[in-house]
């Protein structure tokens, strides 16, 4: 592994070591060198604070089978920073993965006529009817469903969206697309909460450019334990060339670093 080379990773690596050391109760490095930690066993089971971006942690834990502390570190560098860890690799797979596989899937006639229907119903819609539609989502959502819910999950494109996600045998989490107003339209699994549009998913696509897309932090999804990003793309009507929605795919990041 390289020595220490990222200025945020410099000035937290003490105080990840002493986190590392007290929760696996493992000896701290106190030389000048790279820390290497040691197993029981013997075998060197953790060295993965002297890395410069997460797709190098990410890497470096898939070989060494060993996700448990490697959620730590990345959990801890990103509690302790005010700026995420920018990792170049992850979102050029992100887009590349995108290119050659989310594209396509947009713009199938069941997503942008979906959309579009969509659209054109809540087009009266006021910020207050959407706050109250995004209210009762989340209290069903609290109580393991009901018929608004049912109404999004049992649909078409809902139907499409989890072909989709099925497809990909795991290395896609989720999918779920959104309309112009960042109100869920489809979607592969239930969502927390119905509205979007006050999120960097819907803000950084739909009211951009066609086709914008935008590449999220990779964070550690604890109940899977796997590392997970988000890739979300606005989607443009074919006829007209205008973005009437936007689109977030659930990624495994390794996986994706693994194609």
């Amino acid at each position: 592994m390289p020595e220490i080379v990222d200025s945020l990773l410099s000035e937290k690596i003490s105080v990840l070591e002493d986190i590392v050391s007290f929760v696996f109760q493992l000896p701290k490095n106190t030389s000048n060198s790279p820390s290497v930690y040691h197993c029981k066993s013997g075998e060197a089971c953790f060295s993965g604070i002297y890395v410069q971006t997460k797709s190098q942690m990410i890497r470096y834990f898939i070989m060494k089978q060993n996700l448990k502390i490697a959620g730590v570190v990345v959990a801890a560098v990103l509690t302790m920073s005010n700026t995420a860890i920018a990792d170049e690799e992850i979102e050029a797979a992100a887009k590349l993965f995108a290119e050659r596989n989310v594209s396509s899937w947009i713009q199938n006639p069941v997503v942008i006529t979906a959309i579009k229907a969509q659209n054109k119903k809540n087009a009266s819609l006021t910020q207050s009817d959407v706050d109250a539609l995004d209210k009762t989502w989340r209290a069903e959502s609290a109580n393991s469903g009901g018929p608004m819910i049912s109404e999004v999950t049992d649909n078409t494109l809902s139907k499409f969206l989890r072909d989709i996600k099925d497809a990909q045998q795991g290395l896609v989490t989720e999918v779920f697309v959104m309309d112009d107003k960042g109100l869920n339209v489809g979607q592969s699994d239930v969502t927390s909460d119905f509205w979007q549009g006050d999120e960097a998913k819907w803000q950084k696509t739909y009211p951009a450019s066609p086709n914008a897309m935008f590449v999220d932090d990779v964070e550690m999804d604890e109940s899977t334990q796997s590392f997970q990003t988000q890739i979300s793309i606005a989607i443009t009507d074919p006829a007209t060339g205008e973005n009437i929605g936007a689109v977030t795919i659930g990624v495994d990041a390794e996986g994706l670093l693994m194609q």
